[in-house]
Order: structure tokens, then C-alpha cells, then sequence
């Protein structure tokens, strides 16, 4: 029988929900491209109820205990003689979200002597130390495309926050006034500006697309580069590197995974060649760019205006330069969580269970690690040092 140990964020501070704001949600069988929706033999949970915190267990429960497996639920994960370091030495499934990330060093995983599987409910998994699983023969999974469409509606309502003043201009009437100069002064159109993504993957390509009808140009950088077809119905222009493309955009959306090639790409150099009041959108991975870095520019003026909702670490602490700096859009990191999403990634970390502990092979779409190398997506859009 296998333990699996889940990390999941807290319930809302007023208690796990027993009611919802909507009664349903709408039904998705498949993905752009035609991947089909997660296909889990059963969920013993309803689409629309808040599955990602503690309390909601990701619908695992039932499923597992029947079973004879164990589950462990916690949203301890950091500092000494946390419940996940406790519960961890003898776990032999792992599952966490990006969202409330347990990370996976070299140290946890060596001390996992059981450790076989590590699942993000969600995508992407560099909280996990991807050379340490490959060294250790630990399988990665996620679920693949289950948030994709979720962060690039969350990238589009920030980039249009952000151009237009939009909280500023919604804390002005909270607070009670009506200056309408005030609000103004730090608005504009996107209509006619140019708009780039760093990588033009499943979430990027779908930014791209949602931000078309905006009358915008579009421009992207990606290690693979699309089909022609895609370019020219998109109007797309492709640049060979970030470095290349940056200093053409109003707007840059960074939609790519983290990793050593990417970590660290927007510090002072490439944002001193973004066009003077730029707007840099980063829901991908908080170390891509500097942290300092992005306080410098905002607070000087060559970026206008800074948005996204990954950090590092995550939760941030409370004296976080990004909480305080000036013209930003920050959220906690709640682009992939929304109920809907859930729904989705709770399906899926259920598939991938079912598939794993029945000894079936895993989707080749969820697959980061395995066997020992990158496999799958993994292969796709990872590096390993190894």
C-alpha cells in the first residue's frame, strides 16, 4: 500500500465554503490542439467546489482509503519539523501545486527513501529539483494543459489592468473620490501596440491568440518555432531571442518554464533595453526575472508598470519589495487555481494516480521525469544539468 503526502494551501479565512457563487460550470471535453480533458475512472468530488486547499483534499480521499492507501493533507511544508518534512522520509507519493509549492530539494528527496512519484496538481513542476529526481529515479508528472487556458485569461486581464490604470482607478472610487485626472494620467490603449511573449507554448500561444481581436502587433521568441500557418493567421513575428524581441514591445508577457537558461533573463541589462515605459507581465516563474532588479526600473520609469502573481518564495514574505514597489498589478499566485481549473487538475492528479498505482503507463503528455531522464513535455520544455 502506498502513502502519499499532499501539500495544499490553507482553507479561506472564514472557513471551507458551503455554498458557491455559481451552480455549475461549463463542460470542456478537450484542449486546443484536441488533448482531451483529464479521464480519471471516477471523481468523488463536484466541479466548481474549491478542491485546492486543505480541506478539499483534491477529491482524493475516498478514492485512496478504499484502496488501503494513505493520505497525509497539509499546508505545513516550510521550516523546521514542518509536517511535510516529518511525514516525507517514508512517502512514496508526492503531490503539490505550484500555487502552494513543497519543494523538492536534493536534501528532501535524498531523505525520501520511499519517494517514487512526485505529481503538481497543476503545471509546472520546477518546484521539484529535476536533476535530483532524474539521479534518484523518482517519476515527475503534472497535469499537463489543465491550468493553461486559466493563466492566459489571467495574463490578458493583467496587461489590460495595467495599460489602462485600472486599480488605481477602481481604489479611487473605494476611497471615496471622483478625480478623474488622476486616473488618466497613467492610462492608454493597447489598440496599435506591440505585444511579445517569451515562449509561445500552450499558454503563450493562447495569450497570443486572445489578444489578437485587440488590433495589437504580435511578436514572440521561443525555442521551437511555430508553423507558418499559425505566424500568418496571427500576423506573428518571430525573433530568435528575448534579447532580440524585447526592445520592439510595449507589452512583454513571460509564459515560459524556469530553468537554467531562463532563470535570472530580465535583470537590469534586458530591461534597459525595453522601450522606456514597457510593460512587463510575468506569470511563468518569479525567478525569471531579477527581483531587484524590476523594483529599480519601475521606480525610475523604464518599466511603466509591473504585473503577474509568481514569487519567490512562495508565500512571500511580508516585506517583499514587489508588495510595495510603485505601478504594479501583483496577486498572490492564483492564475492556474481558479475553481474551474481545479476542477480540471484534480481530475487529472486522480488520473495519474489511478494509471500509477495500477502500474499503467502515465500519459506521455504528463510526463516531466522518468526513468531517469526527461521524459514526455518534460523533453519538450525542460533542461536537466545532468
Amino acid at each position: 500500500m502506498a502513502k502519499v503526502l499532499c501539500v495544499l494551501y490553507d482553507d479561506p479565512a472564514d472557513g471551507y465554503p458551503t455554498s458557491y457563487a455559481r451552480d455549475d460550470l461549463p463542460v470542456i471535453d478537450h484542449y486546443p490542439g484536441g488533448q482531451t480533458t483529464p479521464t480519471p475512472g471516477a471523481v468523488d468530488f463536484t466541479p466548481g467546489q474549491l478542491l485546492g486547499s486543505v480541506s478539499g483534499e483534491l477529491g482524493l480521499r475516498r478514492f485512496l482509503e478504499e484502496a488501503g492507501h494513505t493520505l497525509v493533507v497539509t499546508s505545513d511544508k516550510d521550516g523546521a519539523g514542518s509536517v511535510f518534512d516529518r511525514e516525507l522520509p517514508d512517502a512514496d507519493v508526492v503531490i503539490s501545486q505550484p500555487f502552494w509549492p513543497a519543494y523538492l530539494t536534493p536534501e528532501r528527496i535524498a531523505a525520501a527513501r520511499n519517494l517514487k512519484l512526485a505529481i503538481t496538481a497543476g503545471i509546472g513542476s520546477d518546484h521539484v529539483d529535476i536533476d535530483a529526481a532524474i539521479a534518484h529515479g523518482v517519476t515527475v508528472a503534472e497535469v499537463t494543459y489543465s491550468n493553461s487556458i486559466s493563466v492566459a485569461e489571467h495574463v490578458v486581464m493583467m496587461t489590460l489592468s495595467l495599460v489602462r490604470n485600472y486599480l488605481p482607478s477602481h481604489r479611487v472610487v473605494l476611497d471615496g473620490g471622483w478625480n478623474v485626472a488622476d486616473c488618466v494620467a497613467r492610462s492608454y490603449d493597447l489598440e496599435g501596440m506591440h505585444v511579445g511573449t517569451v515562449a509561445a507554448g500552450r499558454i503563450g500561444l493562447a495569450v497570443l491568440r486572445r489578444l489578437a481581436p485587440f488590433d495589437v502587433r504580435l511578436h514572440y521568441t521561443d525555442r521551437h518555432r511555430l508553423p507558418r500557418e499559425v505566424e500568418d493567421e496571427l500576423g506573428l513575428t518571430f525573433h530568435e531571442s528575448t534579447e532580440a524581441m524585447v526592445p520592439h514591445c510595449d507589452v512583454v508577457t513571460i509564459n515560459a518554464p524556469l530553468h537554467p537558461e531562463t532563470e535570472g533573463l530580465f535583470g537590469d541589462k534586458l530591461l534597459a533595453t525595453m522601450k522606456r515605459g514597457a510593460y512587463l507581465i510575468n506569470t511563468a516563474r518569479a525567478r525569471i526575472v531579477d527581483r531587484d532588479a524590476v523594483d529599480r526600473a519601475l521606480r525610475e520609469g523604464q518599466l511603466a508598470g509591473y504585473a503577474g502573481d509568481v514569487w519567490f518564495p512562495q508565500p512571500a514574505p511580508a516585506d517583499h519589495p514587489w508588495r510595495t514597489m510603485p505601478h504594479h498589478g501583483m496577486t498572490p499566485h492564483i492564475s492556474g487555481s481558479s475553481l474551474s481549473a481545479q476542477a480540471r487538475y484534480a481530475a487529472g492528479t486522480r488520473e495519474i494516480l489511478e494509471s500509477w498505482l495500477a502500474g499503467r503507463p502515465i500519459r506521455d503528455e504528463y510526463l516531466i521525469v522518468q526513468g531517469g531522464a526527461l521524459a514526455g513535455t518534460g523533453a519538450h520544455s525542460y533542461s536537466a544539468n545532468g
